[in-house]
């Protein structure tokens, strides 16, 4: 029922892709994630280009299915990390924190596909020019770097101004959400948060927890004043930074604060001084449990939502 260009293209069941995040996105959950039919992502933040080789060969002694690599292109380490990819066949890779052009040649020349995440429909048209394969368009709502505009303002603008596969991502987490961005254009999802409370995320404890306890406005956004927006979870660490910005205090200072406490949140479970990387969906997630459970249950919603609006539509046409 849900066969689209993305699930073609990428060879996977199920159109759903799990975002690449840094620290969180191990082949542990990338593997889980392939297994159940999406498309499971290594996050390669900041790590080095042996670190990711690794990881992807691990992945493969867990499954044979189709999976990705996100690169952050600002990385020290990006130059390495995508030679790695080529050479160890890594069938996909997502993209963020800027432009992949310089590597589009590279990539397609060792059959490598290229999605990136934009937040801007002039990035969208400029990376299809490129020739990118498809795109994850990410609103505002998600957790880690964002964007300004919402999911539903920005998928079917780009949608309108592309040819190439949309995936949606930002405020995704269950059935609903894959429907609502399946009827504004897209082909498929993309969720960081959701994948981010199962049972094979090597996140922490105490960071699943926080996810789950959160309420709908208990995420912040950190950064606007320094050009590199975050949205995280508020803790002790979130407000301190918010009062700096607000006090004018240096990039360079700012910077420095911040560095090393997503791995505090993530690794040690650190949720009053660390960084808990989250989307606004967090107030949506209210459990842990298997990757494979929570994709098939996005995707028995979703036809239970269908067979509903089919008979509440064709109920109305009857009795009108």
């Amino acid at each position: 029922m849900f066969r689209t260009r993305i699930t073609q293209l990428l060879n996977i069941k199920y159109p759903i892709l799990q975002g690449g995040m840094a620290r969180v996105a191990t082949h542990e959950l990338a593997a889980a994630v392939s297994e159940a039919g999406g498309l499971g992502i290594i996050g390669a933040g900041n790590a080095s280009a042996e670190v990711i080789r690794e990881e992807i060969r691990k992945l493969k002694k867990l499954t044979d299915k189709p999976f990705g690599v996100n690169l952050m292109l600002l990385s020290p380490h990006a130059e390495d990390i995508v030679g790695i990819i080529c050479s160890e066949g890594v069938p996909v890779v997502t993209t963020g924190a800027g432009n992949p052009g310089k590597y589009v040649e590279k990539f397609k020349k060792h059959n490598v596909k290229i999605i990136p995440v934009v937040p801007t429909v002039s990035l969208a048209k400029r990376l299809e020019r490129e020739g990118v394969d498809a795109l994850i368009v990410e609103g505002t709502e998600a957790g880690g770097h964002i964007g300004e505009l919402t999911t539903m303002a920005l998928v079917p603008q780009v949608v309108d101004e592309v040819k190439i596969p949309v995936i949606a991502a930002g405020g995704i987490g269950d059935g609903r959400g894959f429907l609502a961005a399946l009827s504004l254009g897209a082909e498929g999802v993309q969720m960081g948060t959701r994948f981010v409370c199962t049972t094979e995320c090597i996140a922490h404890q105490n960071y699943k927890d926080a996810i789950v306890k959160a309420k709908d406005r208990d995420t912040y956004v950190t950064g606007r004043s320094t050009g590199y927006p975050v949205r995280a979870l508020k803790n002790k660490f979130t407000r301190h930074f918010i009062d700096l910005e607000k006090k004018g205090v240096p990039f360079e200072e700012l910077e420095a604060l911040n560095a090393g406490r997503l791995r505090l949140a993530v690794q040690e479970g650190d949720i009053e001084q660390g960084s808990i990387m989250a989307g606004q969906i967090s107030g949506l997630i209210k459990d842990i449990k298997p990757c494979r459970e929570i994709i098939e249950g996005i995707i028995k919603e979703a036809k239970d939502h269908l067979k509903y609006f089919e008979t509440t539509l064709d109920g109305g046409r009857s009795n009108g």
